[in-house]
């Protein structure tokens, strides 16, 4: 099987060729860190989390590189509102960006990039623009000269002349064209800002990520991605600087993943409906976030609703539970080593090994195909199946082959989607071990009264008990 990936640009599913063979790059446009993120930031960094995951699995290096917009518009109002300079803004909510996102298994960027720490590269990458006559000065800003750049357009495919221009590309008495973009920004008094050539001032939203993003990953970049409110004007933008400028596409293939819905309505500051990461975190299981995230396919529109994430708790919850079921039997079965039990065990039941390889091909066959997540967590649910199965059926007569295989199969596919996170099994302080041992000596006695008292109070410490057939398993509340 190959690996193919729809492409914005051209409306097709195409083969990943990246431009080494055993090497992805991948940029992909990260917050600008003025707040908490909400939701729909949280859906680009899960998904390319897990383009990124898959990669690795299937033996590629990938150099993932995700940016932190740390000088804006919206930063400078911030600093002003909190009493902050930009800098202090911009470290606050980049720790609370790391905070979310390692919460919701998250893996870190191989780079993340500060625009602030990259001013020599956006100043000369501006300069080489305005050399090339691709962009000119007026007034203290430097502009994009659209025009010049006939295929301004191909990636929304939107024609120049229709084109409605985005929040960020501003309409000034200074720009030679309507829809020129603004490279370079003259700064306003008490503003942040840099020398440039073009006198003081900071670099304009597009710009940052043609120069980051050439700075760490070359003339074309493997995959560039984003949320599609990113490509246009922001993506268009950046098509038309960097191919300016090297001469060369920027990208092989844009990936883009849809927008969220709040209970069918499109999230937005006018209705106020944004749901911040960290308030959802306080509610639910960062992993059933996950699950909810990964449900639906990337590239289709996602509706946040209650009902909608119990159900994503719900079934996040069936996997961890098969997933325990499975750890629980090892344990019994006296493993108290994987790796050593691995090198002690023989070959799992031929039958087992055919149905687990199975569940892998099509777990891969999904991801394959435009990393299809929705798809790819119906195999997952169909080793729950058959896990559940094999651990009831067996009782006390597993075996270690059989289950180290049913574990295996999990863990590959769980390392690309990460639904189940992996934790230490907690230790039980000296009084619950003893209400533990207490109930089991009770029901061996049959005294199933005290067996049900000592369950009652092992529930008030939030401590829930599941019998099973290779003995009690116990899991907090």
């Amino acid at each position: 099987m190959t690996l193919h990936i729809y492409d914005t640009l051209s409306r097709t599913k195409k083969p990943l060729q990246p431009e080494h063979p055993d090497k992805v790059n991948m940029y992909v446009c990260g917050p600008t860190v003025y707040g908490y993120i909400h939701i729909g930031n949280a859906r680009p960094a899960i998904v390319f989390d897990v383009v990124r995951r898959y990669l690795e699995t299937t033996g590629y290096e990938v150099q993932y590189v995700m940016n932190f917009t740390d000088v804006d518009d919206k930063l400078i109002n911030k600093a002003n509102e909190m009493n902050l300079t930009v800098p202090e803004v911009a470290n606050r909510f980049i720790e609370a960006y790391y905070e979310d996102t390692d919460a919701l298994g998250i893996q870190r960027a191989t780079i993340n990039p500060r625009v602030t720490e990259h001013m020599d590269q956006i100043i000369a990458f501006i300069s080489g623009l305005v050399d090339k006559g691709f962009a000119y000065e007026s007034g203290g800003d430097v502009y994009f000269h659209t025009k010049k750049f006939p295929d301004y357009g191909k990636l929304s495919h939107q024609n120049l002349d229709e084109l409605q221009f985005g929040i960020r590309i501003e309409v000034d008495a200074r720009k030679e064209s309507a829809e020129d973009f603004v490279l370079w920004k003259a700064a306003k008094p008490g503003e942040i800002a840099w020398p440039s050539p073009w006198g003081e001032g900071r670099p304009g939203w597009h710009i940052e990520c043609s120069a980051m993003a050439h700075q760490y990953l070359g003339d074309t970049i493997d995959i560039h991605g984003g949320g599609q409110d990113l490509q246009f004007p922001h993506h268009e933008c950046e098509v038309a600087q960097s191919e300016c400028m090297t001469g060369k596409p920027l990208a092989n293939i844009w990936m883009h993943n849809g927008y969220i819905n709040i209970n069918n309505e499109k999230m937005s500051k006018s209705l106020n409906n944004g749901i911040l990461v960290k308030d959802l975190r306080t509610t639910y299981n960062p992993a059933a976030i996950r699950y909810f995230m990964l449900s639906t396919h990337y590239r289709n529109p996602l509706n946040f609703t209650n009902e909608a994430m119990q159900q994503a708790v719900n079934s996040q919850e069936r996997l961890a539970n098969a997933f325990g079921n499975v750890k629980h039997a090892l344990q019994a079965a006296g493993v108290q080593s994987v790796d050593e039990a691995r090198e002690a065990s023989g070959e799992p039941n031929a039958e087992l090994q055919a149905k687990m390889a199975g569940i892998l091909e099509a777990f891969d066959a999904k991801m394959q195909d435009d990393f299809n997540t929705a798809d790819a967590i119906t195999a997952m649910f169909e080793w729950a199946s058959e896990a559940n199965v094999y651990v009831q059926q067996k009782g006390e007569q597993v075996e270690a082959a059989d289950l180290l295989l049913i574990m295996d199969t999990f863990e590959a596919m769980n390392g690309v989607l990460g639904l189940v996170a992996d934790q230490e099994d907690e230790l039980l302080d000296e009084e619950i071990d003893q209400l533990i041992q207490e109930r089991t000596d009770a029901r061996k006695a049959k005294n199933w009264a005290r067996a049900d008292e000592v369950r009652d109070l092992l529930t008030a410490k939030g401590i829930v008990l599941e019998d099973t057939p290779q003995g009690v398993r116990w899991k907090r509340a």
